[in-house]
């Protein structure tokens, strides 16, 4: 399910969907495909809303993931289950699995696609245990699986059980008979209520290993630092021309970057082709770079993901923040944890960005800014809130 505008992961989606932010210099939905193809996955079917058409571009017809993709396409907001419903006539006569198509996950879905076969359920929503399970749907469930309440994302003093849903499921065909064609219509708001009400039997299926749904600047962060986590060792794609510098793996570098002398990097990273870092540069772990990018002399960068045909000036340093591209950061400069810095911004020399600051497209911020809140653009929509 692609369909959603990503409007809480703003100014990043303005001009991309959700799925094609970037995780480790690839869109998010490679990942995902890649995963489930590597479970045995042949045949995907992807529904499109906002800006579709750049999924499209990232995965073709799938073949080099080892899939088959069919797009399908919403002339109007479906929602979750009603996505699923405007793809019926691939699906119907087998159980399927649905997946967010912004989810980041290593799980073993096929491990859950089997329970829900051997156990014959309408329905069985994989579930996690998770310790802030407020912004999620929660579950609890007997000792047989079987989910006996089921809560959208409850208030305080409705948060019966910490066991959050990670909105994959896998379905019965019989699961179309309940959800009407062309209305907006949500598994968890108004699907699984119904079914429940209607007594059919949905189950739980327990999840063990990394999952996020990337909803937020926080959750994409950290899905990338699993990722990052993960490289098992350094790997060089072409040139790289080094002098002096030092680099301790696991890093991932790509076609024609350059390291100058006395820079220091410090693993896990990944590094896009064509990326340039000046001298007594350091980049600490848990960082991405993107390609053609350019880092001066004495720049820090920790724990961030900078993506593509950034310049970062000299003495500057960048923690824990997202850089949307073609941005310039000037001298001097001090952007703190948990930033968010949309496209083709300009910050002069000496800005000082406060933590959890977002930083719409465009925005010039002038000389010795000291910048403590939101800085929007009006020629962009303003709403962070939402999907």
């Amino acid at each position: 399910m692609c369909g959603g505008e990503g409007t809480r992961l703003r100014p990043l989606t303005f001009e991309r969907p959700k799925p094609c932010i970037p995780i480790v210099n690839r869109p998010s939905i490679e990942h995902l495909v890649t995963h489930l193809s590597n479970l045995g996955f042949g045949d995907v079917i992807i529904t499109l809303g906002y800006l579709g058409t750049a999924i499209e571009e990232a995965l073709g017809d799938g073949s080099l993931f080892g899939t088959t993709i069919t797009y399908v396409r919403e002339k109007n907001k479906l929602g979750t289950a009603g996505s699923v419903k405007n793809a019926q006539k691939y699906l119907d006569g087998q159980d399927f699995l649905v997946v967010g198509g912004d989810h980041v996950t290593d799980l073993n879905v096929l491990e859950f696609y089997r329970a829900h076969k051997k156990e014959k359920a309408s329905v069985s929503i994989g579930l996690i245990s998770i310790d802030e399970p407020g912004d999620y749907g929660i579950a609890e469930i007997d000792v047989r699986y079987v989910i006996k309440r089921f809560k959208e994302k409850p208030a305080p003093g409705e948060i019966f059980s910490n066991l959050a849903s990670t909105g994959m499921y896998v379905c019965s065909p019989s699961v179309f008979d309940a959800i009407p064609a062309g209305k907006k219509f949500d598994f968890a708001r108004d699907l699984f209520p119904e079914m429940m009400e209607g007594g059919h039997i949905l189950k739980g299926w327990l999840a063990r290993g990394n999952w996020t749904d990337v909803g937020s600047p926080h959750s994409l962060r950290h899905a990338e630092r699993w990722k990052l986590a993960g490289m098992a060792s350094t790997t060089i794609n072409g040139d790289l021309s080094m002098r002096g510098a030092y680099v301790q793996g696991p890093v991932q570098l790509g076609d024609a970057v350059t390291l100058g002398k006395n820079s220091r990097i410090i693993g896990p990273v990944a590094i896009g082709a064509g990326t340039t870092i000046g001298g007594n540069v350091l980049i600490g772990p848990y960082t991405s770079i993107g390609e053609k990018c350019i880092l001066r002399n004495n720049a820090k960068v920790f724990s961030s993901s900078i993506y593509n045909r950034v310049i970062i000036a000299a003495n500057t340093t960048i923690s824990g923040s997202i850089i949307d591209n073609d941005t310039h950061i000037g001298e001097e400069c001090s952007i703190e944890n948990d930033t968010v810095i949309g496209p083709r911004v300009v910050l002069r020399d000496k800005v000082v960005v406060h933590s959890k600051t977002r930083l719409w497209p465009e925005v010039v911020v002038p000389d010795g800014s000291i910048i403590k809140e939101h800085v929007l653009n009006e020629k962009f929509d303003v709403s962070c809130e939402g999907s």
